[in-house]
């Protein structure tokens, strides 16, 4: 496995540093959003714009990559994604920052698609696993990483938007400088979305209630903060406990539905973060207990995506995995779309405490619709249930073929997980990162 990770260490890095930039952006903005009077609806909006551009880029960055390259691509978008932190800095208005979050989201999408075809190329099939999981806890470490770099400066000032650029300039350099050839790369015919609610109803409609929590979560956590009198350093730290919680928890949950029934684990996680979103209301948001609710709520919250994906996978005839994996996304960026939407035009109306109010009817939706579905149709067998994927929304590969997917699909074909497992040296080997 070392050897992977020195071949891939330029990767690292480099997507630290552009995750560090992303999480004290996203942070950023709700906080610097409230405290020049955005009304909390115009703020929805305008966060959401991070999460059509994510859409469309997930959309876009293949066919760019296709057509230039990676590095090219890779280092065009970082660029994009550095100056659009800038203009945000230098004109404070609603408009112009919903285009720049749409520019964003575009340039992170892509730098995404860039970073984990690479990282696939470069691991092989006895390591991609764990190269994977490594991958996943530099994204959450630099997103988490970057709550606390909005104690630097006021956030009312220029500074953190420079210091936001700067770190993800800084990221390109590593990425660029590698002497390393870059990975081949293709694309896949999606299946439509008549296709996929036809083949798991519960995977389309889970998957979209999960995008609109995540949406909610990350798209306004610092405007209910703000709202809430927190400090600025108290932000950072209720940001940064929802992404504490995923990472701890990410693992127990994927490991605890490889050997239970899914869909009693995706109705279960749904009902914990429904509770803890309702008990988080009635707490003292400036006590500890908050903030380790806050850390459960994220903890339930962030594994859905990968528990939802894993599902879809479960129902979906194995020629079909790959060609889903671009309307998984599609459907999951409805719902990172219009979550931030609705639920701030509650916020706006009701007040600051319908953040929790609304996660929790999301949540509780997405328990009801599974216990509904698991009267109408027959459970999968538990040794028949596709290995889990590590991942979380908002960093796709809506077209991306894993250079290991023939593998995938003819141990779906003869029902020889454990095979495969052994074979990748772990369950999560096959990189289908949605």
């Amino acid at each position: 496995m070392w050897t992977d990770v020195r071949a891939a260490w330029a990767l690292f890095i480099g997507v630290g540093f552009i995750m560090i930039g992303n999480g004290l952006q996203g942070t950023l903005l709700g906080l610097r959003a409230s405290l020049e009077g955005f009304s909390t609806f115009t703020t929805g909006i305008m966060m959401s714009g991070y999460f059509v551009g994510i859409l469309l880029g997930s959309i876009l960055a293949p066919r760019l990559v296709s057509r230039v390259g990676h590095i090219r691509v890779f280092g065009a978008l970082a660029s994009a994604a550095s100056i659009s932190i800038l203009v945000h800095g230098l004109l404070v208005n609603p408009a112009t920052w919903f285009m720049m979050r749409l520019v964003t989201g575009i340039s992170y999408a892509g730098l995404y698609v860039v970073s984990e075809s690479w990282l696939n190329d470069r691991a092989s099939n006895e390591t991609r696993g764990k190269m994977l999981s490594l991958y996943m806890v530099v994204t959450t470490l630099g997103m988490g990483a970057g709550q606390f770099l909005l104690n630097i400066a006021d956030p009312l000032g220029i500074e953190l938007f420079v210091l936001v650029s700067v770190v993800v300039s800084f990221g390109l350099i590593p990425m660029l400088l590698t002497a390393r050839p870059a990975p081949a790369f293709e694309t896949t015919t999606k299946m439509t979305l008549g296709e996929l609610f036809r083949a798991s109803p519960l995977a389309l409609i889970s998957n979209m209630l999960t995008g609109m929590a995540h949406g909610t979560i990350f798209g306004l956590g610092a405007v209910y903060a703000s709202q809430q009198g927190f400090s600025v350093d108290r932000v950072s730290l209720f940001m940064a406990c929802i992404l504490i919680g995923g990472l701890i928890f990410q693992w127990p949950l994927g490991w605890l539905s490889d050997r239970i029934e899914r869909r009693k684990i995706i109705s279960g996680v749904a009902l914990v973060s429904c509770a803890m979103a309702l008990v988080a209301v009635t707490l003292d948001s400036h006590s500890n207990a908050f903030l380790i609710c806050i850390v459960v709520l994220g903890g339930t919250a962030m594994p859905l995506y990968s528990l939802c994906v894993a599902y879809a996978n479960d129902r979906l005839e194995p020629e079909q995995i790959v060609a889903a994996s671009g309307s998984l996304v599609m459907v999951a960026g409805i719902g990172l779309t219009t979550g931030p939407i609705l639920i701030s035009l509650l916020m706006n109306e009701f007040g600051a405490v319908f953040y929790f109010y609304g996660l929790s009817v999301v949540f509780s939706l997405i328990t009801l619709f599974t216990l509904y579905r698991m009267g109408r149709r027959a459970g999968i067998e538990v040794d028949q249930q596709a290995p889990i994927i590590a991942g979380q929304i908002g960093t796709p590969i809506a077209e991306l073929v894993a250079p290991d997917a023939e593998d995938y699909v003819e141990a779906a074909q003869t029902g020889e997980w454990e095979k495969l497992d052994q074979e990748n040296d772990a369950s999560e080997d096959v990189d289908r990162r949605l």
